[in-house]
């Protein structure tokens, strides 16, 4: 009997307790979470001005192309997993599929505590605005490791009070999440509806005390096409991507969705659709409040990054900026929240099918959660809340570009070809051209922005090293591509 075989009659299924609504909602959840909060600054830097505004929506356009890859997919294979199931079903599930469905858990093993980390991050920062002293820094280190012919790879990190506050709140979330589904479907409502609010009043203020002299006082040259105009481009494309990413969070949740085939398209993209919304109008009433220079000396600093608390204090005064301030960090432990509950259950799956370590394939034997997953990636965020954002930010973005939006899309084309017959609930509006506009999209964010190879050569470790760590568990277990050589004895 395989591994897989021993897995599947011994575990207890999942539980599709998990709705349209609050698919939905976790959706818009961990699209939001902190990122627009925290990312204004940022993403003005990146451009220099407020033409920033171009990195949001064609962020948008960009995140509804590959949302519509994902809805295809999602639809036809709504088990648990997400991308770990689409790869093995696109390339074949005995063959190259295989490799790249244990690439793509393997990244995911430090690209989703990044993700968690950077929510966590936020949330500390914004508490800085009620304690100052969390910014006050205890050490901070550069370390420096040669890749030969890579190059170098350098890496920073940092340890002030809000270091320690943001591990503080992984562990809240892993002991929230620590129990039945179903009762975390109306758990994820309740967070959401708190994240609606603070949107809401955020774009209400900003529109009740607009000032279009600030919103589009643009700095000189602004919209010249020239080489630094697409590397700004790039670099606010780099994190738009950050922010709008998480409408595919209902995809991992596959195997606890009712009525997949429909709910999982629909969640996608009513998240998406409804967050440019509020992304797009809430920035601009926020640029028509600051000033962008001010955003841009934000952006070159490690703290002060609780820019909507500011935003709030010059609006309705320190009140509004203490109550804002509460609000977004309950969003941005939503978020934290809602990137752990999906996450978690990719490991399982992969771990289920016999294509990962087998502990992460153990239930919770009361709740039938996957414990071991959630607690193994809860524990990786919590030392990468050690580094500084905007690290973060870029390595996440980086290394889940070239290591599985990349491939994916490639791969709902190859689908196409290769499996004309297979039904699709949901078939690609316009297909293949959002596909290709994915691709276009995220080559671009990665080539076209400063110090582009310096997280590429995160990313090209991180394969190094789980191409090792496959090909090692392959040739022992005679999986592709040594399945053809005899077994080995068992000792």
């Amino acid at each position: 009997m395989s591994a897989s075989d021993s897995t599947s009659t011994q575990q207890p299924e999942l539980v599709r307790g998990i709705s349209l609504g609050s698919a939905t909602a976790l959706n818009m959840i961990d699209m939001i979470g902190v990122g627009p909060f925290i990312t204004i600054p940022l993403i003005v830097g990146a451009m220099g001005g407020p033409q920033a505004m171009l990195g949001w929506i064609l962020g948008a356009f960009f995140a509804a192309c590959d949302g519509l890859v994902w809805a295809e997919l999602g639809a036809a294979f709504p088990g648990a997993g997400g991308s770990y199931r689409y790869l093995s079903e696109i390339y074949g599930t005995k063959t190259l599929g295989r490799l790249l469905s244990f690439l793509f858990i393997w990244q995911l093993s430090f690209s989703a505590p990044l993700s968690i980390a950077s929510g966590c991050i936020g949330f500390s920062n914004y508490a800085s605005y009620y304690w100052p002293g969390l910014e006050t820094v205890f050490s901070t280190r550069h370390a420096t490791l040669s890749l030969g012919l890579l190059g170098s790879l350098q890496v920073r990190w940092l340890v002030n009070g809000a270091t320690l506050l943001a591990i503080a709140s992984v562990v809240l979330a892993v002991f929230l999440l620590y129990r039945k589904i179903d009762a975390i479907g109306w758990m994820s409502k309740v967070l959401f509806a708190v994240v609606l609010g603070t949107v809401g009043w955020i774009i209400f203020a900003g529109i009740t005390h607009f000032n279009a002299k600030l919103a589009f006082s643009f700095p000189p040259g602004s919209f010249q096409l020239s080489s630094q105009f697409f590397s700004g481009l790039g670099a606010a494309l780099l994190i738009a991507n950050y922010d709008y990413w998480g409408y595919y969070n209902v995809a991992f949740l596959g195997g606890e969705v009712r009525n997949p085939e429909k709910n999982i398209p629909r969640a996608l993209l009513l998240s998406i659709f409804f967050v440019a919304c509020l992304y797009i109008v809430m920035n601009t009433s926020i640029l028509g409040v600051i000033p962008w220079q001010e955003l841009v000396a934000t952006s070159k600093s490690d703290t002060h990054f609780f820019i909507i608390s500011v935003f709030m204090e010059r609006v309705y005064g320190h009140w509004a900026a203490n109550l804002a301030t509460g609000l977004i960090m309950w969003t941005a432990f939503a978020s934290v929240f809602s990137l752990l509950l999906g996450y978690s259950r990719v490991p399982y799956a992969a771990a289920a099918d016999g294509n990962y370590f087998p502990a992460f394939a153990k239930l919770h034997p009361k709740y039938n959660f996957p414990s071991v997953s959630l607690l193994a990636l809860g524990g990786v965020a919590a030392l990468f809340c050690f580094l500084p954002l905007p690290d973060v930010i870029a390595a996440l973005v980086v290394i889940r570009i070239l290591l599985q939006f990349l491939v994916q899309a490639v791969g709902v084309i190859v689908l196409r070809i290769r499996r004309p017959e297979l039904a699709r609930p949901f078939r690609m509006w316009l297909f293949p051209l959002p596909a290709l506009f994915a691709i276009v999209g995220f080559v671009f964010v990665l080539i076209k922005r400063p110090n582009a190879v310096r997280e590429i050569r995160y990313a090209a470790l991180l394969l190094a090293m789980g191409l090792g760590v496959y090909f090692v568990r392959a040739w022992r277990s005679r999986e592709w591509p040594f399945s053809a050589l005899p077994e080995m004895a068992k000792s």
